[in-house]
C-alpha cells in the first residue's frame, strides 16, 4: 500500500501537536515493510525561503520526507493560489508516486482546492482528511471564539462571522462556506480525534457515514518518576504555545490570586509566545516577574524535553479558553502520571475525567482555576488518588492500527465503488499533467 501524507508543517520546524502526531503516524506505518509511505510538509517564508527551479526541498530526515514551499496561500478561502507552481509540482509528485491513499493532515498551505486537483491526477486513490481543529468552520484561526470578546462560538453563519469580521461581507462568508463544502466532497473519509470535534463537524454538515473517530497516540518515552520528596504536591506546570487562546494569562491571574491568599505553590511555564503581539509578550513577562520566586518562564522547549520538565512537576494545567480538540499536552501529562487541571469544555473535558484523573474548572475564570489549584496543593491524598486514576494512554501504534484498518476498508472493491466521486468518468481518467490545464481553482 502506498500512502501520501500531506502535513501543513514539519515538526522539526514547528513542533505542534498535529505535526508531531502526523509524522509519528507516518513513521509507524512506514515500519511495516509491506507499505510505502511518503510525507510532504508544506512550508512558507516563516521557516524556509523558496529555491529556484523547484518548490521541493529536503526535510533533512530522509528521502521519504520532503518540504513543499506553499507560500501563496489564501487563508480566508483556505485555497492554494499558486496552482501553476505549488499544486502542479505536488501533482507531478503524486503522479509519479501513484498513492493508494492520499491523507491530508490539514488543509493549511496545501489548500482545499488541492483536493479536486489531486483527484484528477490520482483518480484511483482514496482521500482522507484528519480534522485536528476548526479552520474550515472559523476564519479566526479556527478557534471558534467571537471577535472581540472571545466568547465561544458553537458554529459559523454568514451574519455571525460578519460580526467578527465587519470588513468581510456575509455574502463572502457564504461563498467561503459553500466552496469549502464543495471541495470537501472529494474526501472519502474524515477522521476526528475527539468526539466533541466530530459533533461540531456533523452540525456543520459533514456526512455522518464518512466521519469516523480515531484518537491520536504517541511514540512514548519512558515515563518520568513522581517528583521526589514527601512534601505537598504543589508544583504546577503549563506547557505549550503561549497565547490568549491557550489561556496563559488565565493561569498567571490564578497564580497571583493564589499568592495573595498565602498558598504555598510554584508555577513553571514552558513554551514560547509564537506569533503573538508585543503587548501580550510583555504582559506575560511582567506577570511572571510580579510573582517573584513562585513563577518562572523557561521559554521554548523540544518534545524530547517533556519528561525532564514533568519530573519536576506534580500537576499540569491546560487553561485554554477555546474548545480545543485533543491537546497533546494532556496525553503527555497522563503518560508521565501527572493529573491535569483543565478548562471543563470541549476536547479537554472529554479527555480528562473530572475527579478521576484530573480536575475541571470554569473556562476563562482565574478565580475558578485558583480555587482548583488551591485544592490540588493542599488536599491530602488528592494527587495520589487522581494520579492512580490515570488509565493506559494510547500509543501511535494503536492509532496506526486503526488508520491502516481504515485505509484497507477504503480500498476494498465494494467501498471503493461507493466512494467514487460523482464527476464524469472521462474527466477523471488519468492523463499526464499539462501545466496550465485544469489547475485553476475555478476549473479544478
Amino acid at each position: 500500500m502506498r500512502v501520501l501524507h500531506l502535513v501543513h508543517n514539519h515538526p522539526s520546524l514547528h513542533p505542534g501537536g498535529t505535526e508531531i502526531f502526523a509524522r509519528e503516524l507516518f513513521q509507524a506505518l512506514r515500519a511495516d515493510g509491506d507499505n510505502r509511505q511518503l510525507l510532504v510538509a508544506a512550508v512558507d517564508d516563516l521557516h524556509r525561503r523558496p529555491h529556484p527551479g523547484t518548490r521541493f526541498q529536503s526535510a533533512g530526515a530522509g528521502a521519504d520526507e520532503l518540504l513543499l514551499w506553499a507560500g501563496h496561500f489564501d487563508r480566508f478561502q483556505l485555497n492554494q493560489a499558486d496552482t501553476e507552481g505549488t499544486l502542479f509540482e505536488l501533482g507531478e509528485l503524486a503522479e509519479g508516486f501513484r498513492p493508494d491513499i492520499i491523507h491530508f493532515h490539514h488543509l493549511l498551505r496545501f489548500g482545499a482546492n488541492a483536493v479536486p486537483f489531486l483527484r484528477r491526477v490520482c483518480p484511483e486513490a482514496r482521500f482522507v482528511l484528519s480534522l485536528h481543529d476548526y479552520y474550515p468552520l472559523c476564519h479566526r484561526d479556527g478557534v471558534l471564539l467571537r471577535n472581540p470578546g472571545n466568547e465561544r462560538c458553537d458554529g459559523p453563519s454568514p451574519n455571525a462571522c460578519n460580526g467578527c469580521f465587519p470588513d468581510i461581507s456575509p455574502g463572502s462568508f457564504l461563498v467561503r462556506d459553500l466552496m469549502l463544502k464543495a471541495h470537501l466532497t472529494g474526501f472519502d473519509r474524515f477522521v476526528a480525534p475527539s468526539r466533541f470535534l466530530r459533533d461540531r463537524y456533523l452540525a456543520w454538515g459533514l456526512p455522518a457515514d464518512r466521519l469516523v473517530h480515531i484518537a491520536n497516540g504517541r511514540d512514548w518515552p519512558l515515563p518520568a518518576p513522581p517528583r521526589a520528596g514527601s512534601g505537598p504536591r504543589n508544583r504546577f506546570a503549563v506547557l505549550g504555545n503561549l497565547s490568549v487562546y491557550k489561556g496563559t494569562t488565565v493561569a498567571l491571574d490564578a497564580a497571583r490570586r493564589l499568592a495573595d491568599a498565602g498558598v504555598d505553590f510554584s508555577l513553571d511555564i514552558h513554551g514560547a509566545p509564537r506569533y503573538q503581539t508585543e503587548a501580550f509578550t510583555q504582559r506575560i513577562e511582567a506577570d511572571v516577574r510580579a510573582l517573584g520566586s513562585r513563577a518562572r518562564h523557561h521559554g521554548a522547549y523540544e518534545p524530547a524535553d517533556v519528561a525532564g520538565i514533568l519530573a519536576a512537576a506534580d500537576w499540569v494545567i491546560v487553561p485554554s479558553i477555546w474548545w480545543e480538540n485533543a491537546p497533546l499536552v494532556i496525553d503527555e501529562a497522563m503518560h508521565h502520571g501527572r493529573p491535569v487541571l483543565c478548562s471543563g469544555i470541549g476536547g479537554m473535558a472529554e479527555r480528562v475525567r473530572n475527579g478521576i484523573d484530573g480536575l475541571h474548572f470554569r473556562a476563562g475564570d482565574p478565580l475558578a482555576l485558583a480555587d482548583t489549584m488551591a485544592r490540588a496543593a493542599t488536599e491530602d491524598g488528592l494527587w495520589q488518588r487522581l494520579s492512580g486514576g490515570i488509565g493506559p494512554v494510547r500509543t501511535v501504534a494503536d492509532a496506526a492500527d486503526e488508520h491502516m484498518a481504515l485505509y484497507r476498508e477504503l480500498l476494498t472493491p465494494r467501498v471503493a465503488a461507493i466512494a467514487e466521486p460523482a464527476a464524469d468518468t472521462a474527466a477523471k481518467r488519468r492523463r499526464p499533467l499539462v501545466r496550465g490545464e485544469g489547475v485553476s481553482p475555478a476549473r479544478a
